[in-house]
């Protein structure tokens, strides 16, 4: 029993210096030779198996930038404006659209205790720029108290063929949210879900801002949004919150959607 435990688990069409002892001492066993030398040759060749050195299997942490338990307070600077706020500017190395130029640089501020979330790779844009001819992902944050935040970028031919449009040449803000309220929600976007909308202006960029009421979103019962239209895309930013995350967090997180800027 120990013969056949120990050779069938060898291949039978590798042929080595191992297999071929292995079969030498196999062949032996049918030979009458004295009961004293018959197993010796057998245990000293299985004893040598058992101390040859095993291939090294290193078990590796996985890379910083894709861990979801470190804070963002523990790698993101302070907020020069909002103290107790940390700030994130987004640049090339964060994602494949600001690498290609489809993305202008945007940032927003996070709560200290916030961390990153992961975007699956089909969400992401990775496996479509430089053109996209559907929304994508470009970076999550998200606390388990307080709720999260997501960039989502659309492709501005998705929305108007006039290049370079401003978020006006879009259309109205309802327009704009009836064609990107699915990404809002993570589903589905019914108008009688928006409770209010405003127009917002910082330098020469003008914002869309949305506060919607989505109990059946999978991204939350609260949603807040707020879009702008630069260069060939526009970037919608969306805080979600659950019913418990929204009673202690609301103050915070429309700080922070009020926050962004491209």
């Amino acid at each position: 029993m120990a013969s056949f435990a120990f050779t069938s688990l060898l291949p039978l069409t590798v042929s080595s210096p191992k297999l071929s002892a292995v079969h030498a001492l196999r062949g032996s066993e049918s030979e009458c030779v004295p009961s004293q030398s018959q197993h010796t040759p057998r245990r000293e060749f299985l004893k040598g198996i058992a101390l040859m050195p095993l291939p090294l299997v290193v078990l590796r942490e996985p890379p910083h930038s894709h861990a979801r338990e470190v804070e963002v307070g523990s790698f993101l600077p302070p907020s020069p404006s909002h103290p107790s706020f940390v700030l994130f500017t987004a640049s090339p190395k964060d994602t494949p659209a600001l690498r290609a130029g489809n993305v202008q640089p945007y940032k927003f501020i996070l709560p200290p205790t916030w961390k990153q979330a992961r975007v699956a790779n089909i969400l992401s844009g990775n496996y479509c720029q430089p053109k996209c001819a559907e929304p994508w992902v470009e970076v999550k944050f998200e606390d388990e108290k307080q709720g999260k935040v997501q960039v989502v970028a659309s492709p501005l031919i998705r929305l108007t063929n006039k290049p370079n449009a401003s978020i006006e040449d879009i259309g109205s803000p309802e327009k704009l949210i009836a064609s990107l309220g699915p990404f809002v929600t993570g589903n589905t976007f019914d108008p009688d879900e928006l409770l209010e909308t405003s127009v917002e202006k910082l330098g020469d960029q003008t914002y869309y801002k949305y506060v919607l009421e989505t109990p059946y979103a999978l991204t939350g019962t609260h949603n807040l949004a707020k879009a702008t239209a630069k260069g060939n895309t526009v970037v919608l930013f969306v805080v979600s919150a659950n019913d418990k995350q929204w009673q202690t967090s609301e103050k915070t997180l429309k700080a922070v959607l009020d926050s962004f800027e491209v």
